[in-house]
């Protein structure tokens, strides 16, 4: 099962440790003459909370992977079960050999159509997080260029 001692990332944690160590604060005295080192400061947070948002996203998303996955082994493992128990292996003739031929058929489709499933799963929990770092790179251009704008209006 999940130890989340063997995992112990946590998002929150780290939005914490951000949130009470004001690194604005220790930058306050580096003044470069005319750029707007607020600006700068404010970007450049909102570039870490994204990162935090985009880490809780994938978080989330493979923590839900995991359960389906642990939830598939389950299945599969009773059904395995289910079908040996009412195997006849005294009973080796062409029928039964059909029978158990179809259950391994039923058993694979499954198999592939599950393990779908799962790497549809991984593939939304990225895309989440990639969204929002996306969205954010985005944004963070636009600032930068407007940082640059103003340094020419200035200069």
């Amino acid at each position: 099962m999940f130890d989340p001692k063997t995992f112990a990332f946590d998002p929150e944690k780290i939005s914490e440790f951000f949130k009470q160590n004001d690194f604005t604060k220790q930058f306050a005295a580096f003044k470069l003459p005319e750029v707007d080192t607020e600006a700068l400061l404010n970007s450049q947070k909102k570039n870490m909370d994204a990162l935090v948002e985009a880490n809780k996203a994938a978080a989330a998303g493979y923590q839900d992977l995991f359960k389906k996955q642990v939830s598939i082994f389950e299945e599969t493992m009773s059904e395995a079960q289910k079908h040996l128990k009412s195997l006849d292996t005294t009973k080796l003739d062409a029928e039964s050999a059909k029978a158990q031929a179809e259950l391994a058929r039923a058993a694979f489709e499954k198999a592939i159509a599950n393990m779908q499933a799962l790497a549809e799963s991984a593939q939304k929990a990225n895309a989440s997080a990639y969204e929002i770092v996306s969205a954010r790179i985005q944004e963070s251009m636009v600032e930068l260029r407007d940082l640059a704008s103003n340094l020419n209006k200035k200069a």
